[in-house]
């Protein structure tokens, strides 16, 4: 960070500035001060963030600590793992052999893989790519170990696998699975002649100019690596958090990289220096389900679906992500090293400062940060008015419920219930007709010892929600059922 001319000079500079750098400074500025708040709220140790527009990176900066252990500074050389955001780049791999002439993205993954269950044959390239395959997953989501009798047996786990039965048949629903990647993975190098760590070093890393970026877990050494956290339960405190990424599941998850390497491969893969542009638009065209409805997800990038200012995405552990905004020249990359720490929910806003037209479309996180400043400076009294000053005063939409929610549940894991309850019923007072804002400030007044209240808003949960099992569960211990 440059060192803070003294104020009176800093006003001179301004002075002297041209509009447009006052602008961008001001920008930054607004930005870094949005990044630190959210840092100390979501207690993130350390992050980096880089945004691209017109295709040069416009920013890149880095904050907090790599290794709290060590007390390590964040720098543009420092590592974070990207987790399931590697499938972004699986992607491209796919769209490269695609160009190539090897893969028909509407082919059956049995034309190319021998040896697989009758019933798997049948699955297209697409429906892996986009996670609507119906095939069975790896991956057990409820512990995160692999399925089968060894949960440290790669071998053993993709046996089992193969055994179970399919979910759904192709293309009839989406669902997030780790298997659709190992066959992607081994797609890649029967078609490509190498490894797929190989196939992306040589057609992404190398060209893109990534020269520190590679796969890599806990068990590799891993130079700069920024170290991996998770909170503990109630959030006073960090546990380290092992990383395990096996070989044969490394296309869906497993790269190290940093902000200002993949901004050279977004500023790549756009420039037509990855794939040529019908492939990259390709890639990013949303997708459907055999019903017509849309699909969440492109060929290995997640889409942000609304009107205006679309986005695709890489987005992994809920640690780090990015997010290109194709129509709007613009892209913004944060990675942070506390899982959960969800930083996707940022990128928008950082975005909005580039964007007025997305600000006032999507700049309720923004006003939930605003206010949430307001508040600890003012307190939490009259929530309702301080948002409408603010709305007016910045041009702002209301915060989403889900931002609402968010903050709510950080103060009771803070052990707040009073605070929360003023923000849940905020909440409620914007979205009466939320099943699950009724909950959760239910659950804020359970915290706080007010029963009556909080049978009430569970009661009026359940009526809007009949099938909200956790309402009925707590009004059974609460004697009010």
């Amino acid at each position: 960070m440059k060192p803070r001319l003294p104020s009176v000079l800093f006003a001179l500079a301004l002075a002297a500035a041209p509009a447009s750098h006052v602008q961008a400074s001001t920008a930054e500025h607004e930005i870094a001060a949005f990044v630190r708040s959210e840092m100390q709220e979501r207690q993130i140790p350390g992050l980096q963030l880089a945004v691209i527009q017109g295709g040069k990176v416009v920013l890149k900066r880095n904050f907090g600590l790599a290794s709290l252990q060590y007390q390590v500074p964040v720098t543009e050389t420092s590592l974070f793992s990207i987790n399931s955001a590697t499938k972004a780049f699986a992607g491209v791999a796919v769209l490269q052999l695609v160009q190539l002439g090897k893969i028909d993205l509407a082919a059956p993954i049995g034309q190319y893989l021998t040896g697989l269950p009758v019933a798997w044959q049948a699955v297209t390239v697409t429906h892996l790519l986009n996670h609507t395959s119906g095939l069975p997953d790896v991956l057990d989501q409820r512990s995160g170990k692999l399925v089968g009798p060894q949960p440290d047996d790669a071998e053993a786990a993709w046996t089992a696998v193969q055994a179970l039965p399919v979910e759904a048949a192709p293309g009839q629903r989406f669902r997030y699975n780790q298997t659709n990647y190992v066959l992607l993975a081994q797609l890649v190098e029967r078609l490509g002649g190498m490894p797929f760590s190989t196939f992306v070093q040589r057609g992404q890393f190398d060209v893109a100019g990534m020269p520190h970026s590679g796969f890599g877990d806990a068990k590799d050494v891993v130079a700069n690596k920024a170290s991996s956290y998770v909170l503990d339960r109630g959030g006073n405190g960090y546990r380290n958090v092992i990383e395990d990424f096996p070989v044969f599941m490394r296309a869906g998850a497993g790269i190290n990289s940093n902000a200002g390497e993949l901004a050279n491969w977004l500023i790549a893969l756009q420039s037509g220096r990855l794939l040529v542009p019908a492939s990259v638009e390709r890639l990013w065209q949303p997708t459907s389900l055999n019903d017509g409805k849309p699909a969440p997800w492109a060929l290995g990038w997640p889409t942000i679906g609304r009107d205006g200012h679309r986005a695709v995405a890489g987005i992994g552990g809920a640690r780090s992500a990015f997010y290109v905004y194709p129509n709007d020249g613009l892209a913004v990359i944060i990675l942070s090293n506390l899982a959960g720490a969800q930083p996707e929910q940022l990128i928008d806003t950082v975005a909005g400062f580039y964007l007025p037209a997305l600000r006032q479309q999507r700049g309720g996180a923004y006003a939930a940060h605003l206010l949430r400043n307001k508040a600890a400076s003012a307190g939490f009294d009259g929530l309702d008015k301080k948002l409408a000053a603010i709305r007016r005063q910045h041009g702002l939409p209301e915060p989403t419920e889900d931002d609402l929610n968010a903050w709510g549940y950080r103060l009771l894991g803070r052990q707040q219930p009073k605070q929360a309850v003023a923000v849940f019923e905020l909440g409620v007072q914007l979205y009466p007709q939320g099943a699950n804002g009724h909950d959760s400030l239910a659950e804020a007044y359970e915290a706080d010892g007010a029963k009556a209240q909080a049978v009430t808003h569970y009661r009026r949960s359940l009526e809007l929600d009949p099938g909200n099992t956790h309402a009925a569960a707590r009004l059974r211990v609460l004697g009010a059922n």
